[in-house]
């Protein structure tokens, strides 16, 4: 059922095998976000395990959580404030020097419009790619399928519901380009 919904197609959100990772995911986030705020090499570790790769000089201040952790790619000099939100369902990458306002949510996870399948507890899933050097303000939501373009700063509290160019400011919801940034 992995590899169903790594590839974007529908997948049972009940599979068992889907629950043990989640419960995996749940163990290492509850380490993460209960560990005493003095022990960032605690932190670290937990992340790195955790995560599919945690970059070199990244942060992310707790409370952090996800689906899986696995499928969350990090990189490096990446701050991540308190309240991240990776539904990791589908692969999410963020690249390097990222900033990441507090209570960002990157949403991976699709529902089937039709009553039946959605009772049944099929899902699917889109990846999102966030560039190097890009500033999401507090509050943002980036929807499924979204690639975030290098040096692009979204503001505070806007969705994201396609993809931005790189080298751009975008604001509202949907978030639309409002001007663009000289390299």
């Amino acid at each position: 059922m992995r590899d169903r919904m790594l590839a974007g197609e529908l997948y049972i959100a009940d599979d068992p095998d889907l629950a043990r990772e989640m419960k995996r995911a749940a163990t290492l986030t509850h380490r993460l976000n209960t560990a005493d705020p003095l022990h960032s090499d605690l932190r670290r570790e937990v992340l790195a395990e955790l995560l599919g790769a945690f970059g070199e000089d990244s942060h992310i201040r707790p409370p952090f959580h996800c689906d899986y952790g696995r499928h969350t790619f990090i990189g490096a000099r990446t701050f991540a404030n308190f309240g991240l939100i990776s539904l990791d369902v589908a692969e999410v990458r963020i690249g390097d020097d990222v900033q990441i306002g507090p209570n960002v949510q990157l949403l991976t996870a699709l529902h089937p419009i039709e009553p039946g399948p959605r009772r049944d507890k099929w899902e699917a899933a889109r990846p999102i790619t966030v560039g190097d050097n890009v500033w999401l303000g507090g509050g943002v939501i980036v929807l499924p399928g979204v690639t975030i373009g290098d040096n692009t700063i979204v503001g505070a509290g806007a969705v994201v519901t396609r993809d931005l160019p790189p080298n751009v400011v975008a604001v509202g919801n949907p978030a639309r380009v409002i001007r663009t940034i000289e390299p």
